[in-house]
């Protein structure tokens, strides 16, 4: 299964400055596992040392927050697209 991955601006170091990727996999573990094979490093900036997604990284597969999906497990069909969103906080 092929996806498209949109990578955020802080991540683009690590793609060549690509704001999109492809990544292949059935599932999100999967297409993260997949990145990091192409991209060396970037998992580390997406998971934890636990394999939890970071309490300020927000992942969509397609339009769905995958913390409210099923996670690291949330099905990725062929084309859909995967979004990495650093959360922003802050303000007056």
């Amino acid at each position: 299964m092929s996806v498209n991955v949109r990578v955020p601006t802080i991540l683009r170091s690590y793609t060549k400055d690509a704001a999109q990727v492809t990544a292949e996999g059935e599932n999100l573990k999967a297409v993260l596992a997949d990145l990091e094979a192409n991209y060396p490093g970037i998992l580390d900036r997406i998971v934890d040392d636990s394999g939890k997604i970071r309490r300020f990284v927000n992942v969509y597969v397609g339009e769905e927050d995958v913390r409210f999906a099923e996670g690291l497990e949330t099905a990725t069909a062929d084309g859909t697209q995967v979004s990495i969103i650093p959360a922003v906080a802050g303000g007056c």
